[in-house]
């Protein structure tokens, strides 16, 4: 019986991975400006969902940024090339997430709409995302959402980072129900791959940059598949029912975004 659900934040309830990938891409023009922001956006969509210094590790080595990245170590009293990077890349994000109508912008209505419908039938919700603890909490006082899950787990929280199924753990004990109790909202495969670690019943909602990255991977073949964010409802309701649980009404979130 699915008895919880729990939530990932970017890329699932607001589309931040596109506002993550703009601020590495005008990061990295900014130590290599001869660099197209284009190509940096399409190399992260390789790593949405990985912690930030595996993101930020392999796009410094793949586009060529340690020489420059070195260079300001110092300004950001750090010692590697990938923590340097970080410090302009988060520059650029805070600049982002400045602006509450461009976060509202990239709300996804009808995943927020089945969060509070989930809420309303009597499921305890948790969020795992693997942003940082102040990132993650600014995000959800923009779209109203602080108040809205039982338990909030950040990557400030775990070890090691998704795919590792550390952080769904985390949020199913805070939860106090068992992994195979719980269902589980992602759109990116190392959160796919985290919560099918965990033992954990999957949706993957896939979106524009994680898409091309789940094709090339086997993980579509052991979840269930949202392509179009206004079916997710549906697609909950019908999981749910299958694992026994039995919501007093029906989903409605779809209809109502």
């Amino acid at each position: 019986m699915i008895r919880a659900v729990i939530f990932d934040l970017d890329g699932t309830l607001v589309e931040t991975e596109e506002l993550k990938a703009l601020s590495y891409a005008r990061a990295a023009r900014e130590l290599r400006p001869d660099l197209p922001e284009s190509d940096v956006i399409e190399g992260f969509k390789d790593l949405v969902g990985r912690p930030r210094r595996e993101v930020a590790t392999a796009l410094v080595e793949r586009f060529g940024l340690e020489e420059a990245a070195l260079a300001r170590t110092a300004e950001f009293g750090v010692e590697a090339p990938w923590q340097a990077y970080v410090q302009v890349r988060l520059l650029v994000y805070e600049g982002l997430l400045a602006d509450p109508g461009l976060i509202e912008g990239h709300r996804y209505p009808h995943n927020v709409a089945l969060l509070h419908e989930v809420r309303r039938l009597g499921y305890p919700t948790g969020l795992a995302t693997m942003s940082h603890s102040g990132q993650a909490r600014r995000v959800l006082g923009i779209l109203g959402l602080l108040d809205a899950f039982d338990v909030v787990a950040t990557r400030d929280d775990v070890e090691h980072g998704k795919p590792d199924p550390e952080i769904d753990l985390l949020v199913a004990r805070g939860l106090g129900v068992g992994p195979g109790e719980c269902l589980i909202l992602e759109d990116s495969p190392a959160g796919v791959a985290a919560g099918l670690a965990a033992g954990m019943e999957v949706i993957a909602v896939t979106t524009a940059l994680t898409r091309q990255k789940f094709r090339d991977t086997s993980l579509l073949n052991r979840c269930r598949v949202v392509y179009d964010p206004r079916d997710l409802p549906t697609v909950v309701r019908r999981v749910i029912s299958g694992y026994g649980g039995k919501p007093k009404e029906k989903f409605t979130a779809a209809n109502r975004a």
